[in-house]
């Protein structure tokens, strides 16, 4: 298997196999977290240090704090042909057990001074020194299909499930992504994103490294980091919805914020839909368009608009090269219509995949067809030049009312353009006329005059149809979400 990192095993005077050229990369600087930097020869250093100790392991933990320690763990692990294993350091301690006696790794790397849980007490601890020294970072003989990263899954109906990626599925992904968005090492992305997650970790970190560019991690998220970095050189941003829509809350009131993001050559958003009033704030304000792909954790990234291509707001482009999609019925027949109104599951088969779930083949063989195609339970439709557009999860944002199916993403579009809504969610409820009636859950702007459902009915029904008005409004002060920023809906239908 080639590389998956040739500016840090091609040393100076060699020449990389992906045509970096390594004696212009050795100094520039690779990782920057903060005020703490280290350059592609220091990388290599430091984490050969890593790949020196974890050589031979199976799995080996990675406590994943947004730090530069935790991307030279990672990147040492992968050098050395181990699989790491990303922990998240808000995990409950049933939920971190539970991973650690799955995965069993034979030790747990962190950076010098973190504090561990119990749970992780009985693993030899492994401190990521940053600035350590090695002759360089030698890349240890691996396979195409050895396991790269085990990232557990949300656990929806049980605990959390061990998703095996391969390093084939990272370099095929990757390289991908470089094609479509015309990624090269003179990029320098800033991102302020967990690194216990593909988003982060994957795209994020081991993006730039495979470019030879760099990246820019916040540490935490904010509005006037993204400014700092943009305005500095940065040319790329990575981001979930969240981060863009507090984005787009700032442009009105900060005209360097605006100015920054005008600069940048790509803004990337992922990990949910972005919603389609905060794609037409951020481009009234800075004339950028956002760009949206989707992937999966078993998938790592299925399709992307390209950055030679149309900027579609509500859609996540076309398939990337080397992935398969199509969309099925319920059935399993395949569904060709190409109208983007018929909606379909969502199924891939390519490099890009996961090989198993780790210790489960039961739920990997009910993962898979019979002949190789990946069940996402994602619902969408496709538009007659190929363009993606999801509709929701299978099993929550998929509502069959009065005879229709009915994806919820676009509704909840509708919702948010209405002046009196500041974030909203759909789920479908029983209902003896229509088998399922559409609920929508409002955050209101001003919350001592929310919008009634009569209102927001006649919003929806004259932008969409008639039969995707919601039946039923709740009110909340704010909607469930995850680490990523994505809407819990079984927290919703649960205390409803």
């Amino acid at each position: 298997m080639s590389s998956l990192f040739p500016a840090l095993t091609d040393g100076p005077g060699e020449r990389s196999e992906m045509g970096v050229p390594p004696d212009e990369v050795w100094g520039r600087v690779a990782l920057r977290f903060g005020e703490r930097s280290l350059t592609y020869g220091a990388l290599a250093g430091a984490a050969g240090a890593v790949a020196a100790r974890v050589a031979g392991a199976g799995r080996v933990a990675v406590w994943a704090t947004p730090e530069l320690e935790t991307a030279v763990a990672v990147t040492g692990t992968l050098l050395a042909g181990v699989a790491a294993v990303p922990l998240n350091p808000k995990s409950g301690g049933k939920e971190l057990a539970h991973i650690v006696s799955d995965s069993a790794p034979a030790a747990v790397l962190t950076a010098p001074g973190a504090e561990l849980p119990p749970e992780l007490a009985h693993l030899p601890r492994i401190d990521v020194d940053a600035r350590a020294t090695t002759g360089g970072a030698g890349d240890a003989a691996a396979c195409d299909d050895d396991p790269a990263l085990v990232v557990y899954t949300s656990g929806t109906t049980g605990p959390p499930k061990g998703a095996v990626i391969p390093r084939r599925a990272l370099a095929a992904t990757l390289d991908a992504l470089a094609d479509a968005w015309q990624w090269t090492g003179d990029d320098v992305l800033v991102q302020g994103l967990p690194l216990f997650h593909v988003h982060g970790l994957v795209l994020g970190v081991l993006g730039p490294l495979r470019r030879g560019g760099s990246v820019r991690h916040l540490g935490r998220f904010s509005t006037e980091g993204v400014a700092r970095e943009l305005t500095d050189g940065a040319t790329m941003l990575f981001g979930v919805p969240t981060m863009y829509h507090r984005i787009a809350e700032a442009l009105p009131d900060d005209p360097g914020l605006a100015k920054a993001l005008a600069r940048a050559r790509l803004l990337v958003s992922g990990s949910a839909a972005l919603p389609v009033h905060d794609h037409e704030r951020i481009l009234a304000a800075t004339g950028r368009r956002v760009i949206e792909r989707y992937g999966m954790t078993e998938t790592l990234m299925n399709t992307s608009v390209r950055a030679d291509g149309e900027a579609r707001a509500g859609t996540v482009g076309v398939p990337l090269p080397g992935v398969e999609l199509r969309l099925v019925e319920e059935d399993g027949t395949e569904l060709t219509a190409r109208d983007g109104e018929s909606v379909g599951e969502i199924q891939v088969r390519g490099p890009n995949l996961f090989t198993e779930y780790l210790n489960r083949p039961d739920a990997t063989a009910a993962a898979f067809t019979a002949d190789g195609w990946f069940r996402t339970g994602d619902m969408a439709v496709r538009e007659a030049d190929g363009y993606v557009r999801i509709v929701g999860r299978k099993a929550t944002d998929l509502i069959k009312s009065g005879g229709y199916k009915i994806g919820a993403g676009e509704i909840e579009n509708a919702l948010l353009e209405h002046p009196g809504v500041r974030e909203a969610a759909v789920t479908g409820e029983p209902d003896p006329d229509l088998g399922e009636r559409i609920v929508a859950w409002i955050v209101p702007a001003d919350p001592g005059d929310p919008p009634s459902v009569e209102e927001l009915a006649g919003h929806v029904a004259r932008r969409l149809a008639p039969h995707k008005r919601p039946r039923v409004v709740r009110h909340l002060d704010a909607l469930p979400r995850n680490d990523m920023g994505k809407i819990m809906k079984r927290a919703l239908v649960a205390d409803a």
